[in-house]
């Protein structure tokens, strides 16, 4: 569905995006991840048409974007960071006008509007001003307008940034239930928006792609062996120490006091030794549990280690 590749885009001497490549599978919901700065809004811009890359390829349902942009631009439903917006239009005015820019006419174009308006659950509001909506409703209108003809894919910029926790919940729910007939990509850097939509991850840190795999394949991927949190009464240095010499096991300091991360091997379980030597020690053993990393943890690694991301 989505082929991008060697994309490339700089402003003046700052490099936003370098070398991206990556790939987009019909019906797929992907999460385009990472931290505020990373080149995510360029990338999206680039495949909607809105700027040019300087130079790379890029393939939406068969049409190139340099080459045939309104193809493009017919299967693509956008919905950028600032959801393009008339405050001073009722809602259904302005979808109405969204839906004339789109080359809708007649019944097809009414029976589109009234189609996203049902399915954005803001029929209830469509007589009102959008100006005087909350945020919530905007977002919803902002997507309304996004899925208006019926788009192959939806590109989504960071759809729930401002939003409180229930609105932030009825968007996802309304994201789920249209990626159930495109494909979707969800530009974001908050991580449990792509926990709980995303199938699949392309993480991207200072303009490169560092990762791109599904979430359980890119936290497995970077494990690096079993992880176990150990908590002790007393001389968790001391602890960690006599793991190290007897047991020759790697530690890593742990994040609260008295704590500390003992790594094995993925394919051994020695926990048993572990908690004999440490009962032995007299250290006092009060915790000692198996951790798997998470998507957090992962995406840390891939966003603050500059030579893995480089």
């Amino acid at each position: 569905m989505i082929e991008v590749s060697g994309l490339s885009k700089s402003y003046q001497n700052i490099r936003a995006v370098e070398d991206v490549s990556f790939s987009v599978e019909r019906g797929e919901i992907v999460g385009f991840l990472g931290p505020n700065g990373a080149g995510k809004t360029t990338t999206m811009r680039i495949l909607t048409g809105a700027i040019p890359a300087d130079r790379g390829t890029a393939v939406v349902a068969g049409f190139d974007i340099f080459e045939q942009p309104m193809e493009v631009k017919r299967r693509i439903g956008y919905l950028p960071e600032n959801p393009p917006l008339y405050m001073d239009l009722t809602v259904l005015d302005y979808l109405d006008f969204t839906a004339s820019l789109k080359g809708l006419k007649g019944v097809s174009k009414s029976r589109e509007v009234h189609l996203a308006m049902g399915k954005c659950n803001i029929s209830d509001v469509q007589g009102r001003l959008i100006g005087n909506l909350s945020k919530g409703y905007k977002q919803r209108v902002g997507i309304a307008q996004a899925i208006l003809g019926s788009p192959e894919v939806l590109i989504l910029d960071e759809p729930t940034i401002g939003l409180d926790p229930n609105q932030i919940h009825e968007v996802r729910t309304l994201i789920k239930a249209l990626a159930k007939e495109r494909t979707v990509i969800l530009s974001t850097h908050i991580l449990p928006e792509v926990e709980m939509t995303c199938q699949k991850v392309v993480v991207i840190h200072k303009g490169r792609i560092v990762a791109t795999d599904t979430i359980d394949g890119i936290v497995k991927g970077r494990s690096g062996g079993r992880q176990v949190y150990v908590r002790v009464k007393n001389d968790s240095s001391g602890a960690a120490q006599k793991v190290r010499s007897s047991l020759l096991l790697e530690t890593e300091p742990g994040h609260e006091p008295d704590s500390f991360m003992v790594i094995m091997n993925p394919d051994e379980d020695r926990r048993d030794e572990l908690a004999k030597l440490i009962v032995d020690g007299g250290h006092g053993l009060i915790e000692l549990k198996a951790r798997e990393l998470s998507l957090e943890d992962v995406f840390r690694q891939l966003t603050t280690d500059e030579t893995r991301a480089a």
